[in-house]
């Protein structure tokens, strides 16, 4: 209801009287006044006078009622463990393809190999859940597209280098602005869901705990919306998603990686390894040529450029 009463006011861009909302939506002018209230204190600058309401303006916030075309599909809440737990307990509860939770803040984000993802206020931490219909041995190939995807959206909308770093970082000059993680269950040769969570350095200040940070206001010098670079991604990458460019998805994530043709250091759980990554297979593993000469695949683990 909320929705519906913020795009009367901002289509009508004036004043509306209450008995007018009450009209259109069916509710009394009590209600209405409950509703624009609670608007008031979500931050949405209301003006209320005898002659009714007038939207002057709107806060940098992810209620779901903010993405008219996916409001049923996006769950937003302030603060959370993580938005990868919640969308694990969604997706098992069968939650449609492309549900999206949203956080304002993480208390327990995770990274990879059960780092913690930092997630403080002014960021965007959210984690879209899919519903692919593709073997678990081509699930690899979403993650990149994923990066790629968002890589392209920060350089079309800000203008920045924005580069993708082998798995699934995001960097800038250098410095981390991004990280994904994925996590995939599968019931025999087919994918159940492919939760990718994403955080990305936006309002937030990174650099007193991650020196190799950065943020788009700290690249820009202002604020930036929140909503709207959320709302561009997911078109984007619902759009890549759903069409068969994942085919060609490694190839493209090639042409914006810096980590090919370098010498790197990998972490996983069971190994460290060094050589020059000199290669991606078809479904993104990285190909390691080692000291001797030798070539390795490596399908995950922590990548140092060195």
């Amino acid at each position: 209801m909320k929705g519906k009463i913020l795009k009367i006011l901002k289509a009508e861009q004036g004043v509306v009287s209450g008995e007018a909302i009450s009209s259109e939506l069916g509710i009394s002018r009590v209600s209405v006044w409950k509703h624009l209230q609670k608007l008031q204190e979500f931050g949405y600058n209301i003006d209320a006078s005898p002659m009714g309401y007038r939207l002057i303006s709107s806060p940098d916030v992810l209620f779901p009622w903010e993405f008219p075309d996916r409001e049923r599909k996006i769950h937003f809440f302030p603060e959370v463990t993580s938005t990868m737990d919640i969308a694990r307990d969604f997706a098992r509860k069968g939650c449609p393809h492309f549900t999206v939770v949203v956080a304002g803040c993480q208390n327990r984000g995770r990274g990879r190999l059960k780092r913690t993802w930092l997630s403080s206020q002014g960021g965007l931490y959210f984690t879209t859940i899919l519903r692919p219909q593709i073997s678990p041995v081509l699930s690899l190939r979403v993650n990149f597209a994923a990066s790629l995807i968002l890589a392209q959206t920060l350089n079309n909308m800000f203008d920045i280098n924005a580069r993708v770093k082998w798995p699934n970082d995001i960097l800038v000059d250098g410095r981390k602005i991004s990280g994904i993680l994925s996590e995939i269950e599968a019931e025999a040769d087919i994918v159940s869901f492919i939760n990718v969570g994403i955080g990305i350095n936006i309002n937030n200040d990174p650099t007193d705990s991650e020196p190799k940070a950065v943020s788009l206001k700290q690249l820009s010098g202002s604020e930036i919306s929140r909503k709207r670079l959320l709302s561009d991604f997911l078109d984007n990458f619902e759009k890549c998603i759903n069409s068969k460019a994942l085919d060609n998805i490694i190839q493209e994530w090639k042409k914006y990686t810096v980590t090919l043709n370098r010498y790197v250091k990998i972490v996983t759980h069971h190994e460290v390894l060094e050589g020059i990554a000199v290669d991606l297979d078809e479904n993104g593993a990285l190909i390691l040529e080692l000291a001797d000469g030798s070539t390795k695949k490596v399908l995950y683990g922590d990548c140092f450029h060195k």
